[in-house]
């Protein structure tokens, strides 16, 4: 198969009429913020000490062992 030849730049883009406006240039799209995170309860703040100190307990033993 035989490729076209380069003819030269492309055609400068021009904006459709009625279409939505371009995004801004960059990475992130613009959208609505998010929802707002609820706050961590008591228990939630207990289940992450115990875990914590139940790994620290078995680093502890196992570097002693």
């Amino acid at each position: 198969m035989r490729e076209r030849p380069h003819d030269g730049p492309l055609p400068a883009a021009r904006p459709v009429p009625g279409a939505r406006p371009p995004h801004p240039d960059g990475d992130r799209v613009p959208s609505p913020p998010g929802p707002v995170r609820a706050p961590l309860t008591r228990r939630q703040y207990a289940y992450g000490l115990t875990v914590a100190l139940l790994v620290l307990v078995l680093l502890v033993v196992g570097i002693l062992r």
